[in-house]
């Protein structure tokens, strides 16, 4: 996309073609500035551009008015850069892409387990003895996890699956590696358990297993067989088993299965694999953590692993699937409003400034500060933040109140066309570049969801000269905004090396001889003490945390209601829309698509292929409604509907998230779902 294609469209015109269009104009060239007088973006030079954001940072009230968003593209090098200009700056504020996904795993599991990040490696899967899915679809997701299922399922490891729609990739799958499954045409089956929980749900069906999982160990207590419960595991490592135990207890089995959605057999059948196994995998995703009570969620999981100490041994762990190539990554390395204050100590002994201690923002923070017109500046390190975030209008029009709006991209996105009264896009290499710095070609580091540290390095020609490296627009932004603050941020992006470092003095012990081992083969494993069965949570031991009743989300009074998951296609990757199918789920060509159960359906009237819209049900009273849907039927529970993201984010009111983590709640928004006579919109 050069300077020509942005003097042929204005702004405006952009902001009409769907966002797959966008995606479709390919790669950014060169830096670009809003000009509002034409309503067109005119090329500059990068000294100008960086100029620019310095001067309307330095001329800000309070370095708490500036937002500094951060995309789990970013690798560690730019992030730890990133964090380290936004804190020498004076802010805390790091809205980051975490905070809308698995941010109720961060909070969840540091009470739980003491950390907030998963126990288990790669290698584990091969010695699991059965594999709990809740709220994951691989095939859409995570599809290398589906090679290591389909190994699992071949050597006869029990899969139970916990998920609202029937999923194909869920239920059979033929491994692309496995050369007589694609000469025949044949499929392995990867679920032995498929349980069809309704949406808001897991809680019911997780306290359910665990219920009847103690139900059977009383017994075998009674009749002086072995014990179901990991006693020696409870004893020496857990806190809190018996008002853990007893709330089960009080739960009664009507309030289980009425808000599970799944029968008392069915959760038997679970049990009894859980129970006859003794390494068992939980792998959970957004479906687990999109909830009004994401981080209790979580921790129900933390708990049913703890009943029979399956963390802290082979085969055994908790595997939250984290969808970015290095959210996790950013996380470790800074990104973060709520910094932990060693962090904050070792970061001011290493580079000789006072960071700030205040709480900063997480992204609905951010929102409602700018609503609220405190925040004045956004800075974007990647992704397409105004489609991510909940409540499009809202954000939409406080976006445009920005005094200034940056946007470091590959690729043109929605968030190029709804932006500050200035705006900038400053195009960056990708991952797959090529990186020539002043000492030569660099490589960068990510962390997987599996707490593996690797590097990356380019192996393609950048498609312009005038492209810049992630780490090389965040020290320029930083030189420009802070240039007489003691830190030399050229040496940084002339030498990544430099930038490690950096991070290995600031965390030694997870990051000893950074340099070193990331040049060997497969990169290293971060210290995750839980699988040292060792437990940094205020009581020393791993927390049986307790979830009063059973129900996730509050009652709604309109007895019309169903509730909705937003989805992805397989054609996606989080925001970006590579094409209109989602062959897995027989959708061709279109978005605007609404699974809905066949009860529900024949309740409203309507049939398969009708137009419909859909309306989110909210106590703040503002009407929300997304049209142009198109019917189609779907196993799923009766009461759930699902629905693409981010098409129906306008539906997910700010105020509706995670009480604990502030993630939004779109794994279950309470929505009205009618005819509509209108012809389809186009999904833009």
């Amino acid at each position: 996309m050069t300077r020509e294609f942005f003097a042929a469209h204005t702004v405006r015109e952009l902001e009409q073609e769907s966002d797959y269009w966008l995606e479709q104009q390919g790669r950014l060239t060169e830096p670009m500035r809003y000009d509002p007088g034409s309503d067109h973006y005119v090329p500059l030079g990068w000294d100008e551009a960086f100029a620019l954001i310095g001067r309307e940072l330095n001329a800000l009230d309070d370095p708490n008015e500036a937002e500094f968003y951060t995309s789990g593209r970013t690798s560690n090098e730019a992030a730890f850069m990133y964090q380290l200009f936004a804190r020498r700056f004076g802010t805390n504020n790091f809205p980051d892409c975490s905070n809308m996904c698995h941010e109720p795993t961060s909070v969840g599991l540091l009470e739980s387990i003491g950390i907030g990040k998963g126990t288990v490696v790669l290698d584990d899967f091969a010695h699991a003895e059965a594999i709990f899915i809740i709220g994951q679809n691989p095939g859409t997701n995570s599809p290398r996890m589906l090679t290591e299922l389909h190994r699992a399922s071949r050597r006869g490891v029990p899969i139970v699956v916990f998920n609202p729609l029937r999923e194909r990739a869920l239920e059979r799958f033929a491994a692309p590696q496995d050369a007589v499954e694609m000469a025949t045409l044949g499929e392995t089956k990867i679920a032995s358990e498929y349980c069809q929980v309704r949406i808001g749900g897991d809680v019911a069906a997780l306290k359910g297993v665990m219920k009847l999982v103690l139900e059977t160990h009383a017994e075998a207590l009674r009749n002086n067989t072995d014990p179901v419960l990991d006693l020696d595991f409870i004893a020496q490592h857990t806190h809190g088993f018996d008002a853990f135990a007893d709330d089960l207890h009080r739960t009664s089995w009507e309030d289980l299965l009425r808000a599970s959605g799944l029968s008392r057999e069915q959760l038997q059948r679970v049990a009894a694999i859980y129970k006859q196994t003794r390494a068992v995998i939980v792998v959970y995703g957004m479906g687990v953590t999109q909830h009004r009570l994401g981080s209790a969620n979580v921790q129900q999981i933390a708990n049913l692993l703890l009943l029979r100490g399956n963390l802290g041994k082979p085969g055994a762990g908790i595997c939250p699937v984290r969808g970015h190539s290095n959210v996790q990554g950013d996380r470790t390395v800074g990104i973060d409003e709520k910094p932990n204050p060693a962090f904050l100590d070792q970061l001011k002994h290493v580079f000789g400034f006072e960071p700030p201690r205040a709480r900063g923002h997480h992204v609905v923070d951010a929102l409602r500060a700018m609503i609220g017109g405190r925040a004045k500046v956004f800075v974007g390190l990647g992704g397409n933040f105004v489609r991510a975030v909940p409540d499009w209008s809202v954000v939409e029009a406080v976006m445009r109140r920005l005094r200034l709006t940056v946007a470091v991209s590959t690729k043109l996105n929605r968030g190029h066309l709804v932006h500050g009264e200035q705006a900038l896009i400053l195009p960056c290499l990708a991952r797959s570049d090529i990186d020539i710095q002043a000492s030569g070609r660099q490589s960068v580091t990510v962390e997987d969801s599996m707490s593996m540290v690797h590097a990356s390095s380019g192996l393609v020609a950048p498609p312009s000269e005038h492209l810049k490296s992630e780490v090389a627009i965040v020290c320029g932004m930083a030189k420009a905004t802070l240039p007489d603050c003691g830190i030399d941020w050229d040496s940084y992006a002339a030498d990544y090396d430099r930038i490690r470092d950096k991070i290995e003095a600031v965390f030694p012990d997870l990051f000893a001889d950074f340099n070193k081992r990331i040049r060997q083969p497969g990169g290293f494993h971060l210290d995750i003490p839980p699988r040292r069965r060792v437990w940094k949570t205020a009581t020393g031991r791993a927390n049986f945390l307790l979830f009063r009743g059973v129900d996730e989300d509050p009652p709604v009074a309109d007895a019309a209601m169903l509730r909705l998951a937003t989805l992805r296609s397989h054609d996606q990757y989080n925001t970006t829309i590579y094409g209109l199918d989602d062959r897995y789920r027989g959708v061709f060509g279109s978005r605007m698509v609404v699974f809905m159960n066949e009860a529900d359906m024949q309740a409203r009237g309507i049939v398969e292929g009708d137009s419909v819209e859909i309306e989110a049900l909210a106590e703040d009273g503002k009407r929300r409604v997304v049209g142009g849907f198109r019917a189609k039927l779907h196993s799923i529970p009766p009461g759930s509907i699902g629905a693409y993201y981010p098409e129906t984010n306008p539906l997910l009111p700010l105020a509706y998230h995670d009480v604990k983590s502030g993630t939004p709640a779109a794994k279950s928004i309470p929505v009205l779902v009618r005819l509509h006579s209108s012809p389809p919109n186009s999904g833009k």
